[in-house]
Parts: C-alpha cells; structure tokens; sequence
C-alpha cells in the first residue's frame, strides 16, 4: 500500500500569495428570533410624530386632530341644548332609553387608530365643555369629564390584550369588538351618576339617563362606529404600513393585562347588573313611599322592562364570555402544543449541533464515541465484523503556516465532503480533531477497510481544492485497525499505531494495523 510521492504534498498551481491568517475557526451557531404574537393595535408617537414626520405628515394629522377637538366640543354642547339624552325608544315591547353623542364617534376613531390620549383628550374636552355650559360646579365637571376617557382606557385595554384586529371583517373581530364595547360603555355611564347628582334629578329620572347613556353609547358604537372602522381601517391600516416610523406597538406584559381585563369585564358586568336592578326597583320604592298609587303601574312597568333589559343583556353577555372562554381555552391549548412542538425542536437542534463539527457540518468526537460504543456492543451481540479508518492531513501545518488559515479550514471541509461522498450509509464518518478524521466501517474486514482507506487516499490525492484563485493539492495518511477486541481505547490505540506507521514510512499511504500492538513505548502522537 506505498506511494512514491515527495512528502512534500502542498502545492500551488497559481501564485504564491500568503492569505490572512486567523488564530483559530469559529462558527456561529444558528439563531431564531422570538417574537411576540403579532398585536395589531398601535400608537401613533406624538413624538416621532414631531421629530421625524414631514411637514404635510404633521400637518395632516395635528390639523385633523385639532378640528376633531373642535367638532367634539360643539357636538357635545348641541347634545345637551337639543336634550338628545334619555330619548325613549319601544324595542320588542319593552321600553328603553337611548342618548345621541355625537363626539363618542369622533373620539372612538381616534381612539382605536391613533391611541388612547389622541381619542381622550377630545372626549375630556367635550364632556367638560358640555358640563360647564349646563353649569355643573367646576371640581364636579373635572370629575364628570373623565367618564369617556375611562370608558375608551377599558376598551384599549381588551385590545392591547388579545391581539384582535380592528377591521370587522371575521366572526371572532366583530363578537370581540361587541364585548369591548358593552363594557367600555358600562365603565363610561359612571358619569351619568354625577350628572344626575349635581343636576338634582329625582330618582324616576336616574333611570333614564343612566340607561341612556351606557345603551346608547353601546348602540352608537355597534351601528356607527362599526362600519366606520369597517370603511376607514383598509385605508388607514396601509397608512400606517407607509410610514411605520411614527407608530409604535405597546410592550406590555401580557399576564398582567389579561388579569386587568378580566377585572374590568366582571367589574363592569357586576356594576351594570347592580345599577340596573338598584335602578329599576327604586321606582317602584319612589311610587311606595310617595303613596301615589296612580304612578304605581308606571313604575311597575319600569322595573318589568328594566328586569328584561336586564336579562337579554346579561344573555348576550354570557354568550360572549362562553364564545371567547372557549376561544381563549383552544388558543391556549394550540399555543402549549406549538410551544411544546417548538421546544422539541430546539431540543433536537441543540443534541444535533452538540454532536455536529461546527467547521464541517459532520459528526464530532463526541458522536464518532457514541458510535464507536454502538458498533462494540452490535459486534458483540451479533458477531459483526467492523473496522477502524483513522486518517490524517499530511504537513498540514505547512499549509496554514503558508497560505493561511483560511486555506487550511477549505482542505478541511473538502476533505470531510470527500469522506462523505466515499463512505455508506451504515458507515459513520466524522473530525476527530484538527486535521484528523475517524471513520467507523460497519461488517467491514480488514480488506474491504484496506480497499476503502486506498480508494479515498487516490480520491483525496487527485482531488484539488479550489479556494479563490488557488487549487492547494493535498494528500492524507490512514491508519486501518480491524475490530480485533472489545475495548474501545484498545481499538483506538490500534488504529493510531497503523497511522503513526503510514506516516513513519513517507506519509500518503495505508497502513494495517497488526493483530498485536508492534508500537508499545512509542509516542501515539503523530508527527506534523
């Protein structure tokens, strides 16, 4: 198994220029980034706003904004002088109140599109306007103010929560958006109270306008400001898309959140139930203790449509809550099952890049061991021949010193490709460590391992490797040791004596290793 060619096996076949040497390879392993679910409700960034829109950018929007403001404050101021609250409306037989504000529409689009204080400044601005033209005390306007900002806070909170999308045009988007909006306008008709207190109305008359103001901000947001956010999202969403520096999505911890919005649902379901009900039967009480039997049917009449009232909401909202309990229960077990599928995968990737060499792709040391114990314990089971190839890149230091790092890390993987492209798919081949290689040949004897190791010495031999301009021919040295004892260290030793004598003899050949260890005292360390 001799070769008659010069030890001297690097050679150039163009040019002799040096390449940048590196002190050692480094490969970086393979990254993913994890992303948050995708949240399509966003702010527009005063700020950026500033900073970075255009002149017609911040023109459009501030103007817009500001006559927004304006229309909201003189909208709200007609409500009252046109007594557009508690109108009264027959639906299905019963009796309900309803109340026209037309800046709730403003505000509402504002709100959802642009954030909450571009929707909330309006909306405090309108109220308070309104309240100081109806000359409610000054500290009880600034109170009163605040009832339409609360409402739109709880309806931002449902959608920086769960990431439902604002254009209308799924079941899930347009249930969602119902709810939401129920409870917001729960939340806001607080200001009905103040109203009703600082104003003196008597208690037949709470009713109405409580009732009014949280049904007819409800109805407005369903019937106006539904196909109004149907219409305008299309447009406004590519807006948005074209200018993304301006917006920024809400960082937010989402178990915090969805422990705030389930407060905020049970706490506005628990307060609409409660004033309802406190609301109704106060009538009745107000007709007792008066003794005015003649309003008594009147009364009774309020308390029956306000109980009915009561029901078919509370009916829709139960629906609601099951529908979304449900949709929150399978978005939570499809989550566990992806993020369980995902961990799996890191898992694998991770065993795979433990076991894989980093500069070839193909197995390491740690695998090459792993599969040397596996082929002992087959061979032991059930008699199976196997053998050992351990091979070695001939000077390679020379090339390294001479051509660079670079240069020595392509023989590498060139030599590891060509190992791949020879060997079976029984047969396991990987890097040893620096410039050796180990091979583990499955029912192989020690001819078919000899005739093996010589067709991917000739292989390698006629083999250049092109690294930019240069071709670096390149030659290896093998050691076979057939599989003559059932310690792995011993195998090993065996296969590195017959390398340790291929290359004693001129290097670029095969040597055998002996039934018997011939090297015993010698160095196992092979020379460069």
């Amino acid at each position: 198994m001799e070769n008659t060619q010069s030890p001297d096996t690097f050679t150039m076949k163009r040019g002799d220029t040096r390449q940048p040497a590196r002190d050692s390879v480094t490969a970086d392993l393979p990254t993913e980034a994890s992303s948050r679910p995708p949240t399509h409700y966003r702010t527009l960034s005063a700020k950026q706003l500033w900073h970075e829109g255009s002149r017609s950018e911040q023109g459009l929007i501030l103007g817009g904004w500001l006559l927004s403001v304006l229309a909201c404050m003189a909208s709200g101021i007609a409500a009252v002088v046109n007594s557009w609250s508690g109108l009264s409306l027959t639906f299905a037989g019963v009796e309900v109140y309803v109340s026209i504000y037309p800046p709730l529409m403003i505000c509402l689009w504002w709100t959802l599109f642009f954030g909450w204080a571009w929707g909330a400044i309006p909306a405090y601005l309108a109220t308070l306007s309104l309240a100081l033209y109806a000359h409610m005390p000054l500290p009880w306007a600034l109170l009163f103010a605040c009832a339409n900002p609360l409402g739109f806070a709880v309806l931002v909170l449902g959608y920086r929560t769960i990431a439902m999308p604002l254009h209308l045009r799924s079941t899930n988007a347009v249930l969602y958006y119902t709810l939401m909006s129920f409870v917001a306008s729960v939340f806001s008709s607080a200001g009905a109270l103040i109203w009703c207190y600082t104003n003196l109305v008597d208690p037949t008359g709470l009713l109405p306008i409580w009732q009014g103001w949280w049904l007819g901000g409800f109805l407005q947001c369903l019937l106006l400001g539904g196909p109004l956010l149907l219409v305008s999202q299309p447009a406004l969403e590519r807006w948005r898309d074209r200018h993304p520096r301006l917006w920024r999505t809400a960082e937010a911890e989402s178990r915090r959140l969805s422990l705030q919005l389930v407060i905020a649902i049970v706490a506005g379901v628990l307060i609409y139930g409660w004033l309802t009900l406190w609301l109704g039967s106060n009538t009745v009480r107000h007709a007792l203790r008066a003794s005015e039997l003649a309003i008594l049917p009147g009364a009774v009449t309020t308390m029956l449509a306000t109980t009915w009232t009561f029901y078919w909401v509370f009916a829709v909202i139960a629906a609601f809550v099951g529908f979304f309990g449900y949709r929150m229960f399978t978005y939570w077990l499809d989550s566990t099952t992806r993020l369980v599928s995902e961990l799996a995968e890191a898992n694998n990737k991770l065993a795979h890049l433990a076991r894989t060499d980093a500069l070839t792709g193909q197995p390491n040391r740690r695998a090459l061991e792993e599969a040397l114990e596996q082929q002992l314990q087959r061979s032991q089971r059930n008699g199976e021949r196997a053998s050992l190839v351990l091979l070695d890149i001939d000077h390679f230091k020379g090339v390294n010193d001479r051509y660079g790092h670079d240069a020595g890390d392509a023989v590498i993987r060139a030599l590891a490709e060509t190992m791949k492209e020879t060997i079976r798919n029984v047969d396991v081949a990987g890097r040893w460590g620096g410039e050796e290689f180990l091979v583990v040949l499955a029912n192989v004897d020690e001819e078919g391992a000899a005739a093996f190791a010589e067709r991917l010495r000739t292989r390698v031999e006629s083999t250049p490797v092109a690294h930019g301009e240069l071709h670096v021919s390149y030659t290896i040295s093998l050691g076979v040791a057939p599989l003559s004892t059932p310690h792995r260290e011993t195998w090993l030793k065996r296969a590195d004596e017959a390398l340790y004598r291929a290359k004693l003899d001129g290097r670029n050949r095969t040597a055998i290793a002996p039934a018997r260890s011939e090297a015993e005292g010698v160095s196992l360390h092979s020379p460069c």
